[in-house]
C-alpha cells in the first residue's frame, strides 16, 4: 500500500475501531471482487472479529467505525437507524451558492438503468436530508462543512447537483474528473517536457468528524479525521488564485 494511501487508526478499544480510511480504499468487500483491498479485511488479518457499522464510498476520504463485538454493533447500528449519530464532512463545490448555509431535503433512488448511479426521485426516491454551512467561499468554488441526517448512496453527491453546485470533482455527478491549478492560476506554464499533474483526482469529499454515544460508557464521543493532503493543497491554492 503506497504512502498516500497509508491506513491509520483514530481509536481504539475493546468495543470500538475508527480508521482514518484514504480515498481510493473500499471500506468493505467489492460485491464483484473480493480480493479487491478493502478496511474490513484490513481488520479481520489483526483480529478475529469485526462488524460493519456504516461505510464510505470508495473515493472518499476520512473517518470510518468498525464495532468490535456483537453488543457494540447492535448499539451502534441503532443509533445509525435512529439517526442520532452526527457525521460531519468538508466538501468542496463548484460555484458560489445563495445562501451561505440551507437544508436540501430531496428524496433519492437508484437511476433505473444504471446500476450504482442515484439521482433524486419524487416518486419513488427515499428520504434524504443534509444540511450545509459555506466555511469558505472562493471566486468559482466553495467549501462546505456538510451534516447527513440520512445515509443514502452518493447522498452528498447527488443533492449538491440538485442544486446546481457539484462536488468541485465528481465524475459522474459533476463536470470534470480532475482538478488542475491550471482552472485558477493565471499564465500558469509548464516546461517542454512537463505534464500537470491533478492536485486531487478523487470526490472532494471527506468525512470530518463522527460523534455517537459508546457503547459501553454511555457517554457522547467526538472524533475527527484530519484533512488529507490532495484536499487540503487545493484548498490552499484556491486560497491563493481563486479569490
Amino acid at each position: 500500500m503506497s504512502k498516500s494511501n497509508k491506513i491509520t487508526t483514530i481509536f481504539e478499544d475493546d468495543d470500538i475501531i475508527l480508521l482514518n480510511k484514504p480515498a481510493h480504499v473500499l471500506s468493505v468487500p467489492d460485491r464483484y471482487d473480493v480480493n479487491i483491498p478493502n478496511l474490513y479485511h484490513y481488520l479481520k488479518r489483526q483480529q478475529e472479529t469485526v462488524f460493519i457499522v456504516h461505510r464510505l464510498d470508495g473515493e472518499t476520504s476520512g473517518i470510518i467505525c468498525f464495532a468490535k463485538n456483537e453488543a457494540a454493533h447492535r448499539h451502534l447500528s441503532k443509533q445509525f437507524q435512529e439517526r442520532s449519530v452526527r457525521k460531519i464532512y468538508n466538501v468542496l463545490i463548484s460555484g458560489k451558492p445563495m445562501d451561505t448555509e440551507g437544508t436540501i431535503n430531496l428524496p433519492i433512488a437508484e437511476v433505473p438503468s444504471r446500476r450504482g448511479q442515484m439521482r433524486v426521485d419524487k416518486r419513488k426516491g427515499k428520504a434524504a436530508i443534509t444540511t450545509y454551512t459555506i466555511t469558505d467561499q472562493f471566486r468559482h468554488f466553495a467549501l462546505a462543512e456538510v451534516q447527513i441526517q440520512t445515509g443514502r448512496t452518493h447522498q452528498i453527491r447527488v443533492h449538491f447537483q440538485a442544486i446546481g453546485h457539484p462536488l468541485a470533482v465528481d465524475r459522474i455527478y459533476g463536470q470534470r474528473k480532475a482538478f488542475y491549478l491550471s482552472e485558477v492560476k493565471k499564465h500558469y506554464k509548464l516546461g517542454k517536457f512537463e505534464e500537470e499533474r491533478p492536485l486531487i483526482s478523487r470526490v472532494s469529499l471527506h468525512a470530518h468528524q463522527l460523534s455517537f454515544i459508546h457503547p459501553s460508557t454511555q457517554e457522547r464521543v467526538h472524533f475527527t479525521a484530519p484533512i488529507p493532503k490532495d484536499l487540503a493543497v487545493t484548498i490552499k491554492q484556491l486560497h491563493k488564485y481563486d479569490v
